[in-house]
């Protein structure tokens, strides 16, 4: 079979029309979908190719997307992924190198068949890396052909060409559209930040009305009936009605005490997150707890997020799992600090938000972590909350020449292996 001639574009003058229309094609707009089919259409309408592929860079820099193809390609636009160095486009990512297979694809070593792509439907390719200074690699660009083509030094020059100036626009409308996501992240997390306090300002105004407040009524009734009792020298009613008084007076102050607590647990105040954690193990009734905290101390919101979680799920402990064994880690790393919860109980499915799931992960979010749970029937349960540490106390920023190294301890209580109430011996790290 005799083979056409590559691109099918004779002269400078076309090679230059062909580019003009590729550098107005990359005014498309913003999106790197519409930029890479809008590319597309025009190199195919314009030179003697059947299909193009624009396969981009995802945003972990670790595989490729179809992003922009001709049709009927078109409708397989964002399914189609590729890792750097599988295949001819993965290869060419890989390298930086072009590629150009004139027939037989299938005896190159480097051809991964793609079912979706039907590339046993065409003969000759041309792969080429889209390539821009200072951005690096965009992706890469691919012509395939039905019949045997000859592509030749020129065509290749021509494609990188085209994929140097389709690198540039593809590298600011991925940092478009990455500015675009981090923009809704803000705005989720404003949202979730309002609604928290909300819920937040509700609840403790309900607990004020419904416990506080209406035992400060009650308190000013006994104060006026022992008044008026005294007054009329009745003295033995009156210390009845000043002792029901005092013990209002007292219940209202654990009231109130269990209010602000709920606000900011005042032991972080005095002990720190790592001794407010070590007293939550302690009160975790027929468990062995071992600990392994890290003393140092994070920005407030942090601290009260940590202490709220590890609440939760050493209340779900004692509740649900039938744990023996649990092992409670605080610790330190370069990029933030890590809270980890492992028991030894009776686990559970993780596909549903039971068990205050939700709670929890939306309090990791809010102060800018994730939370995760690793449990199975009969397996245990381990909650991992991973989070920014903040600021220090000062109000100065962390770096990681500040952060200790993991699993650092300390000589205090907070930092030891619990004493076991059974002894059984501490869980295994997990």
């Amino acid at each position: 079979m005799t083979a056409g001639r590559g691109l099918g574009l004779g002269d400078p003058e076309r090679e230059n029309a062909v580019l003009l229309d590729i550098i107005e094609a990359t005014a498309s707009g913003p999106g790197v979908e519409p930029l890479a089919a809008a590319v597309a259409r025009v190199i195919t309408e314009a030179t003697a190719t059947d299909v193009c592929f624009v396969h981009v860079l995802d945003d972990t820099d670790t595989a490729l997307t179809l992003a922009g193809a001709t049709p009927p390609f078109d409708a397989l636009v964002g399914t189609v992924h590729l890792p750097l160095g599988h295949g001819v486009s993965g290869w060419v990512a890989a390298q930086r190198t072009p590629a150009v297979i004139q027939d037989d694809k299938t005896s190159d070593p480097r051809y991964l068949p793609i079912p979706e792509l039907r590339g046993e439907d065409y003969t000759s390719m041309v792969s080429v890396p889209m390539l821009s200074e200072p951005y690096g690699l965009a992706g890469v660009l691919n012509v395939h052909t039905v019949q045997r083509r000859e592509f030749g030094d020129r065509d290749v020059r021509l494609l990188l060409a085209i994929g140097r100036l389709l690198a540039a626009a593809l590298h600011q409308a991925r940092m478009h559209r990455r500015l675009e996501a981090r923009e809704r992240v803000h705005e989720r997390f404003a949202e979730q930040t309002v609604a928290a306090q909300e819920t937040e300002r509700r609840r403790l105004a309900r607990d004020i009305h419904d416990g506080i407040s209406q035992r400060l009524v009650t308190l000013s009734f006994h104060l006026d009936a022992a008044g008026t009792l005294l007054s009329q020298g009745e003295a033995g009613e009156a210390r009845t009605q000043l002792a029901r008084a005092s013990e209002l007076v007292g219940t209202t102050l654990d009231e109130a005490r269990a209010a602000i607590g709920a606000l900011r647990p005042p032991v972080l105040d005095d002990l720190g997150l790592a001794g407010a954690l070590a007293g939550l193990a302690r009160d975790v009734p027929e468990v062995d707890v071992r600990l392994d905290l890290d003393e140092r101390r994070l920005a407030d919101h942090v601290e009260v997020a940590l202490y709220r979680i590890a609440q939760e799920a050493l209340q779900n402990v004692h509740k649900h799992a039938g744990a023996g064994r649990v092992l409670l880690r605080l610790a330190w790393g370069d990029t933030g600090v890590r809270l980890e919860i492992g028991d030894d109980g009776a686990g559970f499915a993780t596909s549903g938000d039971g068990y205050g799931m939700t709670s929890m992960r939306e309090r990791a979010e809010l102060i800018g972590g994730t939370l995760e749970v690793r449990s199975l029937p009969g397996s245990g349960t381990t909650v991992v909350v991973t989070a920014p540490s903040g600021t220090d106390p000062s109000g100065d920023e962390l770096t990681p020449a500040d952060l200790p190294g993991p699993g650092a301890r300390t000589g205090s209580p907070g930092s030891t292996g619990a004493t076991p109430a059974t002894g059984r011996a501490p869980l295994d790290d997990r």
